[in-house]
C-alpha cells in the first residue's frame, strides 16, 4: 500500500511511518520544515516538504497522486486560533477535497474523543478553536464520498505503546492514550475494511488493538 501522512514530523506521524514502513507499505510524509528530513526518513518514509497550510488543493492532489491512502496527522498545535483554524479545519478541509481530485478513496482522519458540539466549550474557552476546527473537519468528511475512517483518541501521552485499546471508553474517567497505541490504529484501520465510514473512539485499555478496531468498526 501507498500511504501519504500529512503532518509527518509530528510524534504520531514519525510512529505511524515507522510501523508502515517496516512492514512494506511506501510512505510518503509530508512536512513543513525541510529540516525535518532527516526525522522523517529514518522511519524508512520519503519526506515531502509541502506547507499544507499554504498548498491549494490541486497542489495537494499532485502531491497525493499515486497514493493509496492518505492519514491526517496535521495540527497547528494550539496557541493561535486563527493558524489552528487555518491548519486543523482549512487545510484538512483542503486535503479532503484534494484527494478526491486525486481519485484517492481512502482517509484516515486523527481527530480527538470529545470531537463532537456535545462536548464543545464555550466560545471563551482556549480549546474552542481546536475543538470547533476538528469537529467542522470530521464533519466535512462524514459529509463527502471519501472512503474516511475518523480516530478519536483520548488524551495522548508519552506512553509506550500497550498495544491494548478499550474501544468503548468512558470519557468522563482517565482517557490517557498512547501516541504509540494511537500509530497502531491508524496502521489497524487502513487494513480493515470495516472500519470505512465509522468514527471509532478509544482511550488506552485491554482488547488488542486490531481486535479493538475490528469490534469498533463492525
Amino acid at each position: 500500500m501507498k500511504v501519504t501522512v500529512i503532518g509527518g514530523h509530528g510524534k504520531i506521524a514519525l510512529l505511524t511511518a515507522r510501523i508502515l514502513a517496516g512492514r512494506g507499505d511506501e510512505v510518503t510524509s509530508v512536512i513543513r520544515n525541510p529540516e525535518h528530513v532527516p526525522d522523517v526518513a529514518a522511519t524508512g518514509a520519503l519526506a515531502l516538504v509541502l506547507d499544507v497550510e499554504a498548498a491549494t488543493a490541486t497542489e495537494l492532489a499532485e502531491a497525493f497522486a499515486g497514493s493509496d491512502a492518505i492519514v491526517w496527522s496535521a495540527g497547528a498545535g494550539g496557541g493561535n486560533p486563527d493558524r489552528t483554524y487555518a491548519v486543523d479545519r482549512d487545510a484538512a478541509i483542503r486535503s479532503m477535497n484534494a484527494a478526491e481530485l486525486a481519485g484517492i478513496k481512502r482517509y484516515v482522519m486523527v481527530s480527538f474523543l470529545t470531537a463532537d458540539t456535545e462536548h464543545l466549550v464555550p466560545l471563551d474557552d482556549p480549546f474552542y478553536p481546536y475543538m470547533a476546527a476538528k469537529i467542522a473537519a470530521d464533519e466535512h468528511l462524514r459529509a463527502g464520498a471519501l472512503d474516511y475512517t475518523i480516530l478519536g483518541p483520548g488524551a495522548l501521552t508519552l506512553q509506550e505503546p500497550s498495544r491494548l485499546l478499550d474501544p468503548a471508553p468512558d470519557v468522563s474517567g482517565d482517557t490517557g492514550t498512547s501516541r504509540g497505541n494511537v500509530a497502531l490504529a491508524i496502521a489497524a484501520a487502513l487494513d480493515d475494511p470495516s472500519t470505512i465510514g465509522r468514527t471509532i473512539n478509544f482511550t488506552d485499555g485491554t482488547v488488542p488493538v486490531a481486535l479493538a478496531i475490528a469490534a469498533a468498526g463492525g
